[in-house]
């Protein structure tokens, strides 16, 4: 079948999301990336807009790139004046990308009532740019702005600006959702007009206005599309563009189309997860395909059937697109559940054991404990149930001092009272709040002994009321989440006083550190 080839806009339009602001650097990071994942061209951005765009396109040149081309984006040129001292196009040439694309109107109401020019003038505008910079020895795609509205109020004339486009030498022309507000069937039904219309290759490009840029996206490359533009995770402006991560999984696995290069779908899940980290954004649990709740079970009657075959409530293999089952531990679960989490401590013949385990995740989530994201704090509780746990080190006494001072800044200090060892460890820290300076002294009384500590950093901390009825004296839930040089894990605590509840997600992220590292002989 056709390749559909994937054009990455991460850099740029989605760039344009609220809160998203990427650095040189991060812009750097996610072409190499993107280059590794395969994706085949990464739109940098507009060379003329900012400085940092400027330099981008300057610095990626000594990026040693295996297979992505690194693409210019820009405006056709200025309404009445010649393509040859245009600014935007000069910008574009400058940049040295092997590939440009221009975007232009097509939408008659944008052409008279935005660039305030006429229609006749707008179409010379998209020929003499793509032409332009043909000359100049570039490949060129066309962005067809709004041409879906564009088609819906004038069809002949959005179909003129695209065989403009391509008759000056345009090997793409991309029709744009840019409000995101058509239709799948009627994707498809222009996109073939579009097809009809040009000698050359047709893309798309979708917002997700109406929460259906995939499915959009999807129509348009059945009608013959070829090219595909959108950004990782569907980051973007508004509600964003549409999410590469789902277009890519659903071409190559459900539809079978070449996409990227071989063996790379396996890292689709990594790549996704990694632009979250340098955008600074949290992870969509419910992400389809590489979600942390993609492949997640909970229900006793689910997990159980997953036990047996998998395809009883999964559509594809994890794996596949380099995700991985999760059995989900919590008051809905089964004794199937409860085997298939501690199988590495081969307990499934006692019975008797899997109805405790089961009694007490039962009790425990009625107190207001909650195990989904806390698999370490579970993983201790089988120990305890199981008679495998022994304390690393015993809680003598913790103090938590708040100090407000004349200046407005409060001071915070937390003193701690171990038993490690049979000796008494007595250390004090200040911190930015209560659970900080905590978690300093803990860790001051600890890694003396246990050096591996030093490597663990606490990378999330949530707090939320388990029962607000109760007022100011309510429980709370503290969900702590851990990592290490190669691992991550949650652990909960859950208390009527927050810095209890802390301190008991504090040491049983801790706790499960060094049996972690126990077990794997470290």
């Amino acid at each position: 079948m056709t390749r559909v080839a994937i054009y990455d806009t991460t850099l740029r339009d989605g760039s344009q999301g609220e809160g998203v602001n990427f650095s040189l650097q991060d812009k750097l990071l996610l072409t190499r990336k993107l280059d590794e994942l395969g994706v085949d061209y990464i739109e940098g951005g507009y060379p003329l807009s900012n400085p940092k765009d400027f330099e981008y396109f300057q610095a990626v040149r000594d990026l040693p790139l295996r297979h992505a081309k690194v693409v210019a984006f820009g405006m056709t040129r200025r309404k009445n004046a010649p393509a040859e001292t245009d600014t935007c196009l000069k910008a574009l040439l400058d940049a040295h990308t092997p590939v440009v694309t221009i975007v232009g109107k097509t939408w008659d109401f944008h052409v008279t009532n935005v660039l305030g020019t006429t229609l006749d003038e707008n179409v010379r505008m998209i020929a003499d740019s793509v032409a332009f910079c043909r000359s100049q020895g570039r490949e060129v795609f066309y962005d067809a702005e709004h041409f879906f509205d564009g088609y819906q109020a004038n069809p002949e004339y959005a179909l003129r600006t695209l065989r403009a486009a391509a008759d000056a030498g345009a090997s793409v022309v991309i029709p744009c959702d840019t409000n995101g507000g058509t239709m799948p069937e009627r994707v498809a039904e222009v996109i073939a007009a579009a097809r009809a219309a040009v000698p050359c290759a047709v893309g798309i490009h979708c917002h997700n206005d109406c929460d259906l840029a995939v499915a959009n996206t999807l129509a348009a490359v059945r009608a013959g599309a070829t090219q595909v533009q959108g950004t990782m995770n569907g980051i973007g402006e508004r509600c964003g563009n549409v999410d590469l991560v789902s277009v890519i999984a659903n071409l190559a696995v459900k539809y079978g189309r070449d996409v990227l290069v071989p063996g790379s779908l396996a890292r689709l899940t990594e790549a996704s997860r990694y632009v979250y980290e340098i955008a600074n954004m949290n992870f969509r649990s419910g992400q389809p395909f590489v979600g942390a709740s993609a492949f997640a079970h909970k229900g006793g009657m689910h997990t159980h059937a997953v036990a047996k075959d998998p395809t009883t409530y999964e559509h594809i293999t994890p794996e596949l697109v380099g995700n991985e089952r999760r059995i989900l531990v919590s008051e809905l679960s089964g004794q199937s559940t409860i085997l298939s989490k501690t199988t590495k401590y081969q307990l499934g013949s006692d019975k008797a054991l899997m109805g405790k385990i089961l009694t007490a995740v039962q009790d425990l989530e009625h107190a207001g404990y909650e195990f989904e994201a806390a698999e370490a704090s579970f993983d201790l509780l089988v120990k305890k149930a199981a008679g495998l746990y022994r304390p690393w080190f015993e809680r003598l006494a913790y103090r938590v001092n708040i100090e407000a001072r004349a200046d407005g800044v409060p001071v915070t200090e937390a003193t701690v009272k171990l038993r490690i060892g049979g000796e008494t460890q007595f250390e004090v820290s200040e911190g930015d709040g209560p659970v900080n300076a905590l978690d300093a002294a803990l860790r001051k009384a600890l890694v003396p002994a246990y050096p591996n500590l030093a490597g663990v950093q606490l990378v999330d901390y949530k707090v939320r009321v388990v029962n607000p009825k109760e007022g100011t004296a309510a429980r709370v839930r503290v969900v702590i989440e851990s990592r290490d040089g190669t691992d991550v894990w949650g652990t909960v605590g859950v208390s009527e006083n927050v810095v209890e509840a802390s301190w008991l997600a504090l040491v049983d992220s801790i706790e499960y550190k060094l049996f972690k590292d126990a077990e794997q002989g470290k």
